[in-house]
């Protein structure tokens, strides 16, 4: 099994569509046996899809991602945990240990958002 996770400075990054990096691990019998940080070439929304599934990712976690990149996902067979912050290791740990919570709607709308806005601090689609 191969997971993929948005990266960027050991954390999940928060916006699936303009990762410039994911970090790939390797699992084997419930343990990760190689992991590597890879980048995604200045590949954006759409492509990244296609990028996953060459690189053999079967499970995405990730923080904020759009309907569009969720159906891709589906589409490519990539399994999506979107929604999560935190460090991309301890996500995978998480996963792994079968506690990492799958989001029904880890959609972010980041149009007319203030500069500096994260999706890991604040609830996204709650905005009053």
């Amino acid at each position: 099994m191969k997971i993929a996770v948005t990266y960027e400075n050991g954390q999940i990054f928060q916006h699936f569509g303009k990762t410039e990096q994911f970090k790939l691990y390797d699992v084997s019998d419930g343990r990760i046996v190689s992991e590597q940080v890879v980048g995604t070439y200045g590949a954006g929304h759409g492509a990244l899809a296609g990028f996953l599934k060459n690189a053999g990712a079967d499970v995405l976690i990730c923080g904020g991602i759009g309907g569009g990149a969720q159906t891709a996902m589906r589409e490519a067979g990539i399994t999506l945990y979107g929604g999560n912050t935190g460090s991309a290791d301890d996500a995978v740990k998480a996963f792994l240990a079968g506690s990492l919570v799958q989001n029904g709607s880890p959609t972010c709308d980041h149009h007319g958002h203030g500069e500096g806005h994260s999706c890991g601090t604040h609830k996204c689609g709650g905005h009053e």
